[in-house]
């Protein structure tokens, strides 16, 4: 077979956007869950460097030790397509700035949304993605190891998302046994989808499976709860929870939640 002769990609083509030299600079930061104890170094780094600051409301105050003397640009839920504008174009303008999201940038956050952005409005400035510990990691270290191996993370939330690709989703993560992080379980218009996804897996799991709920991870407010698949819509669900759903080997230890890997122990 004839051998394709290889693709030369200029330096122009290869280099990084934040590598150029453009002014402005943009970090799009993961702060954690909640508290500063689960902020990553590389985070409060971030934002130390930054003039401005953007984010949810509650975001930015969740990160109000370490904002003192800097601009705040803070709005409300829903606005995320405005914020992620502001804080691009911020950038553009020369300032560096930080663009602050909740757990992970991009588990749900606003890292998908920047670069698309970026493109679409052709933006050029140096964007630099801050990991951080996501709320589905978070509640797992409170319950023990659900997440040991496989699992998978799905939002009810179908605000952007179909509710019907949502059930898909679902029935494919139930089917391939696979563990379950749930986002968005519950709100006060959405109340009825957790429901659903609960009675999804009850066809595919035994009703003792173990589920956490965590609520508030990393706040002053926080609450971990274990139940069982067939009790676990009894607890308080709400938001800002996030659910664990194991998978046929999940199993109590004591007052753990471990899916184990496979080791014979």
């Amino acid at each position: 077979m004839k051998k394709k002769n290889p693709v030369h990609l200029s330096k122009e083509n290869v280099q990084r956007n934040y590598d150029r030299p453009r002014p402005g600079r943009l970090f799009v930061v993961g702060i954690g869950p909640g508290g500063p104890l689960d902020r990553t170094r590389r985070a409060e780094e971030a934002i130390a460097k930054s003039a401005v600051i953007v984010g949810y409301n509650r975001y930015v105050e969740l990160v109000s030790d370490l904002t003192e003397g800097k601009e705040l640009i803070a709005t409300g839920m829903t606005r995320e397509v405005e914020r992620c504008r502001m804080a691009l174009e911020r950038a553009e303008a020369g300032q560096t700035v930080a663009l602050v999201s909740s757990g992970d940038p991009g588990v749900y956050g606003m890292a998908g949304l920047v670069l698309e952005l970026a493109a679409s409005e052709g933006i050029a400035v140096p964007i630099e993605i801050v990991p951080g510990v996501s709320a589905a990691n978070a509640l797992a270290a409170h319950l023990g190891a659900p997440l040991m191996c496989d699992f998978a993370t799905l939002s009810l939330s179908d605000l952007l998302v179909p509710w019907e690709t949502i059930r898909g989703r679902l029935e494919a993560v139930a089917a391939a046994d696979l563990v379950a992080a749930i986002y968005n379980p519950r709100s006060q218009k959405r109340t009825r989808q957790l429901d659903k996804a609960a009675a999804i897996f009850r066809r595919h799991r035994p009703g003792t499976t173990p589920v956490g709920v965590g609520t508030a991870v990393g706040s002053p407010a926080e609450q971990i709860l274990i139940s069982d698949l067939d009790h676990f819509l009894e607890l308080p669900i709400a938001m800002r929870s996030v659910v664990i759903i194991g998978n046929r080997s999940t199993k109590r230890i004591a007052s753990w939640f471990v899916t184990p890997r496979g080791y014979g122990v």
